[in-house]
């Protein structure tokens, strides 16, 4: 057994699909949502009533209309643009939704505000689920509308399908009893028993989730065992960059031991502050011979990494303080040399088509106001880090 093993336990028997960006994606869970006989869990950060939002609305409110209990959860933050007549609608159609964390009246640096519904995932019958970074948005809703946002998702069947349905309805469970919405029809169903995949093609993945209870370092810790674990290669891709010490630590020492250490990141500003804070680091990370490409096609928004033509991920989860230490999040650990190649290929193509590479002699040349707009960006980062409580992470 491979020491990037060692941080999850992996479910054999699965047959898992990659997903590039919305294109791929709705349709397909579009088809799902059809398909789907008695039960509906949908997760997402973001939904949003653009195109693409009225389209899945319309898919959960057919299915809760032919029978199916449609359960949607949505983030109170990230989805507080969502008009009220529309979650009135999908209600009335029969479709159970509940916000996590609604109380959004006055922000403050407390950890409860910040702890969000980052999740996107979804899963139909216990059969099929999608896990991956791709919320309920358009891809062509980009600021400045640089089409298409670029990210990634997985259609799962077999077993890890029943696992994801376990999570969503745990905590399911768990909101609506703390907001005392119970409706008798949505309560826990018995959901389809998993249908293996089949065996030729059949992989070994697992779902990793991050929560604030049993689980608060669990995808941070699948990163570092695979990239401890690493020989060749390290690939990650990741839209919002901004690692703790041991992650950047385990950066550093892979590449220091010979393995070639590949980040794509965003190179299109999209959080000011965010943006210049995680620059902050690329210094010491170049300095270490680990490579550093900027994404500028369009917004990046994957979250996912290739580890040595075998290990793979695909989720929610960045790599930065909100992801680690405070959101809810999911992803999806893959073990398969088929599956890795695929994403491989697929990272291969935006590093060559869509993105500039920075060169250590490049980054030591920026001017001196840049160089203050990095740090103290970061410093800044680290203060609100500091008074939300997690100064010390």
């Amino acid at each position: 057994m491979r020491t990037a093993k060692r941080a999850c336990t992996l479910t054999p028997g699965n047959r898992i699909t990659l997903l590039e960006s919305g294109d791929q994606y709705f349709p397909a869970l579009e088809t799902a949502l059809d398909a789907a006989r008695r039960e509906i869990f949908l997760e997402s950060y973001i939904f949003d009533y653009d195109q693409t939002g009225r389209r899945i609305t319309a898919a959960l409110m057919r299915a809760a209309q032919r029978g199916v209990a449609v359960h949607l959860l949505i983030d109170g933050f990230g989805s507080r643009t969502l008009a009220k007549g529309v979650i009135r609608q999908l209600r009335q159609a029969g479709v159970a939704v509940l916000i996590f964390r609604p109380e959004l009246a006055r922000f403050r640096l407390r950890r409860h505000r910040l702890r969000r519904l980052h999740r996107k995932l979804a899963v139909m019958d216990g059969a099929v689920a999608f896990v991956g970074g791709i919320n309920i948005i358009d891809d062509m809703d980009t600021p400045h509308q640089i089409p298409p946002r670029y990210d990634y998702a997985v259609r799962v069947e077999g077993p890890l399908a029943a696992e994801v349905r376990e999570a969503a309805q745990r905590l399911w469970s768990r909101i609506a009893w703390t907001q005392l919405r119970l409706p008798r029809r949505h309560g826990a169903a018995q959901p389809l028993p998993p249908a293996p995949a089949e065996e030729e093609g059949a992989v070994c993945a697992a779902l990793v989730i991050r929560d604030n209870l049993r689980h608060r370092r669990a995808i941070e810790d699948a990163y570092l065992a695979a990239i401890a674990a690493a020989q060749h290669e390290v690939v990650i891709a990741n839209a919002y960059f901004l690692p703790g010490l041991r992650f950047r630590h385990a950066l550093i020492d892979a590449a220091r031991r010979g393995v070639r250490v590949v980040l794509l990141l965003q190179g299109r500003v999209e959080y000011l502050l965010l943006h210049y804070a995680s620059r902050a680091l690329y210094g010491v990370l170049l300095d270490a011979g680990v490579e550093i490409h900027e994404y500028h096609r369009s917004f990046l928004h994957a979250k996912v990494a290739v580890v040595d033509g075998h290990w793979a991920t695909v989720g929610s989860s960045n790599i930065d303080p909100f992801s680690l230490l405070l959101a809810r999040e999911a992803n999806v650990v893959v073990e398969s040399e088929e599956f890795a190649a695929e994403l491989r290929t697929s990272l291969e193509r935006a590093l060559q088509t869509g993105s500039r590479q920075v060169s250590p002699a490049q980054w030591h040349r920026q001017s001196w106001h840049r160089r203050l707009r990095v740090w103290l960006s970061y410093g800044l980062v680290r203060l609100l880090m500091g008074m939300a409580g997690y100064a010390g992470e």
